[in-house]
């Protein structure tokens, strides 16, 4: 999925620039009425490269990137890079401060002893942020997510970089496989009312670079995961949060996985299932089992940091456990996110973000 935490924070922050922002309703306002701007309906046609940019008329979207990384000696670090883009009204973006865009960044590093997290915030129009196509460019200040040159596929061959008090990175991503399309051929539902967002990924980067933290130089490599993700009205006003889940497994084969929590009722969960060839697979409730198991304290609050999944009919029965259990994102709006370890049947790595704690 990713209904991305920026999103909170971005509702925040309409609230304070625009007068007229409705009061929030359900899980960091997201169940809002949104009629103004573009809905999401089943059938989209996804074309590309154009839907690696910005989509005017919807409310919010965001690229969102996580690497699950080691270096020479097999130590283990989790990266994170994200950008957001929240529109105040539902019109073409324009030149200067008329522009009526909001723009947020979150990036983060994770070792099992360390974890630090930033954000950045930009309004559109100035060239403090945005995305760009030919060459692709996604940037908020110096923080960026792009190619090195015009191609017909820009996701092929991309640089990130962030720093940050503590940390900085600089990686470079390469992919040969097809993005997958989530959902029902994108179209993702998160709710059994219909609510729902696009949503597409690149989940087969392989990562190579350098990461510092507190002063100390890693040369990394390992897997890395893009997330595309836009809508209007993604939750209902019942959703209280998420819990999601993105699995790289030694076989091969990726999992994605998400459960929006309500306030009454029991949780939408749902995923999709990925071979190694790149070809996706629908996953419905009854497909998964998906339970916390252990907890942690962090920052006050009580955070499941082990989760056993069973997939039956994929063979999939794996416990996944925190690389680093503190790993809070401790930011204007709080949440949890690191990379997790596999054990189980099968093997492998991912992220975790829980959210609504």
């Amino acid at each position: 999925m990713r209904i991305r935490l920026g999103v909170l924070i971005i509702a925040t922050l309409l609230a304070g620039c625009d007068q007229s922002a409705p009061v929030d309703k359900g899980f960091a306002g997201l169940g809002n009425q949104a009629a103004a701007f573009t809905p999401v309906v089943p059938g989209r046609v996804f074309s590309f490269p154009a839907d690696h940019g910005s989509h005017d008329g919807f409310r919010i979207e965001w690229w969102y990137v996580t690497a699950n990384l080691k270096d020479a000696q097999g130590r283990e670090f989790g990266v994170q890079w994200t950008l957001f883009r929240s529109a105040l009204q539902a019109t073409p973006e324009q030149a200067g401060w008329a522009n009526r865009t909001l723009w947020l960044g979150h990036a983060a590093v994770t070792s099992a002893a360390v974890h630090h997290a930033a954000e950045r915030y930009a309004r559109g129009g100035v060239g403090q942020a945005g995305v760009n196509l030919t060459p692709f460019d996604a940037w908020i200040d110096d923080w960026r997510f792009s190619s090195q040159a015009t191609v017909a596929d820009p996701l092929a061959d991309l640089q990130l970089s962030a720093r940050d008090k503590g940390f900085s990175y600089q990686l470079h991503l390469t992919s040969n496989r097809p993005l997958v399309l989530q959902g029902d051929q994108g179209f993702s539902q998160k709710s059994e009312q219909g609510q729902a967002s696009y949503y597409y990924s690149q989940p087969f980067f392989q990562a190579s670079g350098t990461l510092e933290i507190d002063g100390e130089t890693h040369q990394v490599s390992g897997p890395a995961w893009l997330d595309r993700e836009w809508s209007s009205q993604p939750l209902t006003a019942n959703q209280t949060g998420w819990d999601w889940f993105s699995l790289h497994l030694d076989s091969g084969e990726q999992v994605m996985l998400y459960r929006m929590r309500q306030k009454d009722g029991g949780p939408y969960l749902t995923g999709t299932w990925i071979d190694a060839q790149g070809q996706a697979q629908l996953l419905k409730a009854d497909d998964i089992r998906l339970a916390p198991q252990d907890t942690t304290r962090v920052a006050g609050r009580k955070m499941p940091v082990s989760w056993s999944i069973q997939i039956p009919g994929k063979h999939l029965d794996i416990v996944i456990s925190a690389l680093n259990p503190g790993a809070w994102m401790d930011l204007r709006i709080p949440y949890w996110e690191g990379p997790v370890r596999l054990s189980g049947s099968h093997g492998g790595q991912g992220y975790l973000e829980m959210t609504g704690y």
